[in-house]
């Protein structure tokens, strides 16, 4: 472990002393890089029972990392292409199972130890004005070519990306690279967002931005399977569909921001009433659908959602913010997590309140909760790809989760995390609380 702090400590020196050569953003290009590295481990817990998707009750030690190269080339006015290639290795605690709220969002489901190279994002991207527009300074960023935009403008993202890179953003909680580690704290819980295991998938993206407001849509590939890097091309039958309206404003002059997310999600996804129906008979033909393991019958099932998320600048670098979501909870989870109903809260704060103005600390709370049908399928002895105890005496999953992340020099910041879990996996025999540190060190140029 010290040896792979110590290795990435110098490869961050290395870039940081020729990124003025290899990322050059004076031109038509855009390159930026990132590696993050998360540690997390808990302690021993004395359970009653566990199931084939519970948190590990022995001592565990987790470590993540992900590097990204992000490229970008303007093609021609308002128009360019982006393409991240990715690698990935480590695994989540329990091979990312146990709690719906799992607490590194850095880690995909996958499990697999080895590095793992793969296109994460490759799409095309343009922008049309519309009605009184001016051109606009746009400064180089990840997956953004320095240049000018109209201020009222339609975009076109055509592509594979994640649906998360246009939708459900907020200022002070996004990113688990640099804030909030849980899956349930990062973006909305409640919303099943279309994607593959790694959290990418591929469509269109459709945006109509004004100065003070947004409108969004966007229809994409679903997985063959749940939880699967497979994606569906029978997109007339299986497909999912994002709306959303965000809207700008000033409270004491102090910026602030909602947005209104829609989504429905076209899948082969069963019910968790059939599924309980079926296994009261002696049947769990069901259940290898439901956790990943096997294709289903080829239905076409519909699960739909809506969620709130709002922020405001608070004023002195501080900022808070708050998600409310919700599903049918109907139609087996598909691709994101066990997550029905959502609500979050938090702040996040610079540190320039004592003189460190690049560091950040946050504090924040998530609920999380789940239908009766969904709540019946795991009682029964049912499970899904992240959580299943064999049995469920029902309570809601309840995290708070603060953290501290430092910035040592302008690229390199070392954080440090810590989570209580409530009744993990909605599971009051296995309430804990489950304490979960972790450290966290990040690179970005």
């Amino acid at each position: 472990m010290k040896r792979l702090f110590l290795a990435l400590f110098c490869v961050a020196i290395s870039f940081g002393g020729f990124s003025q050569y290899v990322f050059d953003t004076t031109g038509n290009w855009s390159t930026h890089f990132q590696i993050s590295v998360v540690d997390q481990w808990h302690g021993v817990y004395h359970f009653p029972y566990a199931g084939p998707a519970s948190l590990d009750s022995n001592k565990e030690h987790a470590l993540s990392v992900t590097s990204t190269l992000f490229m970008g080339r303007k093609l021609w006015k308002n128009a360019a292409i982006y393409f991240n290639p990715e690698m990935t290795g480590g695994s989540g605690l329990s091979l990312t199972h146990g709690a719906a709220g799992f607490p590194n969002g850095e880690i995909y489901r996958v499990g697999n130890p080895a590095p793992t190279p793969f296109v994460a994002r490759l799409y095309l991207q343009q922008s049309f004005a519309v009605g009184q527009s001016v051109d606009e300074a746009v400064e180089d960023d990840v997956n953004q070519v320095k240049g000018t935009a109209p201020s009222s403008r339609i975009t076109i993202n055509l592509g594979k990306f994640c649906l998360a890179d246009f939708f459900d953003d907020n200022t002070y909680n996004h990113d688990a690279r640099s804030q909030f580690l849980n899956w349930s704290l990062m973006q909305q819980g409640a919303w099943d967002f279309p994607a593959d295991t790694r959290g990418y998938t591929s469509g269109i993206e459709v945006e109509l931005v004004k100065p003070t407001w947004a409108i969004r849509y966007a229809f994409v590939q679903v997985p063959t399977i749940a939880n699967g890097l497979e994606m569906d091309w029978n997109l007339l039958k299986y497909n999912g569909q994002t709306a959303e309206f965000e809207k700008k404003f000033l409270v004491s002059n102090k910026p602030g921001a909602v947005r209104f997310t829609a989504f429905m999600n076209m899948t082969r996804a069963p019910e968790y009433s059939d599924a309980v129906e079926k296994i009261k008979r002696g049947d769990s033909s069901l259940i290898p659908v439901l956790n990943g393991s096997e294709q289903g019958p080829d239905i076409s099932s519909i699960k739909y959602g809506f969620a709130i998320n709002a922020e405001q600048d608070l004023g002195r670098d501080v900022g808070a913010f708050l998600r409310i979501g919700w599903n049918d909870g109907h139609t087996a989870s598909w691709a994101f997590t066990d997550i029905d109903r959502s609500f979050q809260l938090g702040v996040n704060a610079k540190g320039k309140l004592w003189n460190r103005s690049l560091d950040n600390f946050g504090l924040a709370y998530a609920n999380n909760a789940i239908s009766k049908g969904h709540q019946d399928y795991l009682k029964a002895g049912g499970w899904s790809f992240i959580i299943g105890d064999g049995y469920l005496t029902y309570g809601h999953e309840q995290i708070f989760e603060a953290f501290y992340r430092a910035s040592l020099i302008r690229f390199l910041s070392l954080g440090l995390d810590y989570q209580l879990i409530f009744n993990p996996g909605y599971n009051k025999d296995r309430k804990g609380p489950i304490s979960v540190p972790s450290i966290r060190v990040h690179v970005e140029l």
